[in-house]
């Protein structure tokens, strides 16, 4: 399919079903429930390959095109078109996209050698730590700014969604550039995953600060209690990987001697779901659990305890991840209002998070202090986009309630989903130029 618009007839199609299911759906009291939902789904996967096609003709992300795929579906009934309207309303596409978050953190686990964190260089850890405080901050203080009589807590969670980096599309841009084997290129790698693990920590904090505030921001909490949710946090992480890499080698070798057909598929996905749980036991997001995972088993080997001839844990995941991870951009598009952008005061939180984002991973780039020459402005700039990382943070403030309300409302969701896009969408074109006149 490589013209996208040939997708649009099918729309049609389902827009005609969608009506006569709805227009049959009480004297068909019998009909199976499944149906609307296999519905939904077809909607959702050919609305995630539109946006995903039509991106990469304008050499954008796909995740980029699948956000704004689900953003077009979301405000049709800002056309008089309400027939869609079950896709963000039930709640079976918003679990499919809770699973769909958890694979895509398993899976960039998978992806991050706990071996090479731990040993990417004080360079690289400067970087990252400049990359997450100062994003963080400069986040805090615009939204503090242009939102004085929101509470404090959501002005730090608004700076939580700053400090990540979203390594994939920075690393696919520099594989395409083929500046992948050059020092910067190596530094910009490190540090973001980094990032990633850092921002995770951070936000497992504000939100389990958020979490104990509860029905009262007012009341506050103590310093104790921001010690034992930090210690929570990084306490998790560490026994995780610390255990998991003593013990799951076994597990996994066990496993194998079973010479169950697709073992090695079943338990991984078993292994990540349970620290997934166990995660959100301590009051942690599920997403730690399933990174914590990803990072356990990779590096070590399991594929060859279950024969030479089976694939990697990666390669078996990506059909099922190319199931659920799109659902969960499409589903995360669906939740913007664009009705929220009348007021003006979106746009410009959006534009002054934008601001912030770009000049906290700039000022990262400055940070990288070696003797040798390094272009420090393309440091800065790979660290810049957010894509499926700051929509992830995104989701988690959706749940977040304070004073009986969604700590991230539709006007403070809309305006970082701008900030998401526009740090998405501008680094491609600014690494390629700096990258470019070397």
């Amino acid at each position: 399919m490589k013209n996208p618009f040939y997708c649009f007839p099918l729309l049609f199609l389902l827009y005609f079903d969608s009506n006569a299911a709805l227009s049959t759906s009480e004297s068909a009291s019998h009909q199976d429930p499944v149906s609307s939902v296999l519905l939904g789904l077809v909607v959702f996967f050919v609305a995630a390959k539109m946006g995903g096609l039509l991106a990469h003709k304008i050499k954008q992300p796909a995740v980029l095109g699948e956000l704004l795929a689900g953003i077009l579906l979301g405000n049709l009934s800002l056309l008089g078109f309400d027939h869609l309207s079950f896709l963000s309303n039930d709640s079976v596409y918003g679990i499919f996209a809770s699973l769909g978050v958890i694979l895509l953190l398993f899976e960039v686990g998978l992806e991050s050698s706990l071996q090479e964190l731990l040993g990417v260089g004080l360079v690289a850890t400067v970087v990252a730590i400049i990359g997450v405080v100062v994003p963080t901050l400069l986040g805090y203080g615009f939204s503090r700014v242009l939102l004085p009589d929101v509470s404090p807590y959501v002005h730090l969670f608004i700076g939580t969604t700053l400090c990540a980096t979203s390594v994939g599309i920075t690393a696919r841009v520099l594989k395409d550039l083929r500046q992948t084997h050059t020092r910067e290129a190596k530094i910009i790698l490190g540090a973001a995953v980094i990032d990633d693990v850092l921002g995770l920590i951070i936000l497992a904090v504000v939100s389990g600060i958020i979490a104990n505030v509860g029905m009262d921001s007012s009341a506050g909490i103590s310093l104790g209690g921001i010690t034992w949710i930090t210690v929570k946090a990084v306490g998790f992480l560490f026994l995780a990987c610390f255990f998991g890499a003593k013990f799951a080698p076994s597990l996994f070798r066990f496993v194998s001697r079973l010479k169950v057909e697709g073992s090695l598929l079943t338990f991984s996905l078993i292994f990540c779901f349970v620290l997934a749980y166990f995660a959100n036991l301590v009051g942690l997001a599920t997403i730690v659990g399933a990174f914590a995972a990803g990072l356990i088993i990779d590096g070590t080997g399991f594929a060859k305890f279950f024969g030479e001839d089976e694939k990697s844990i990666e390669s078996l995941l990506h059909p099922l991840s190319k199931f659920f991870v799109p659902i969960f951009f499409v589903h995360m598009g669906l939740q913007v209002q664009l009705s929220t952008f009348a007021n003006p005061a979106v746009i410009l939180l959006g534009l002054g998070l934008t601001l912030a984002g770009i000049l906290g991973k700039l000022a990262c780039g400055y940070g990288a202090f070696t003797k040798e020459p390094l272009n420090r402005l393309a440091i800065g700039i790979g660290m810049i986009p957010r894509g499926e990382v700051g929509l992830i943070f995104a989701m988690i403030g959706t749940k977040l309630t304070l004073n009986g309300q969604p700590a991230i409302s539709a006007q403070i969701y809309s305006a970082i989903i701008v900030m998401v896009v526009l740090t998405t969408m501008v680094t491609p074109p600014a690494l390629s130029w700096v990258l470019g006149k070397r």
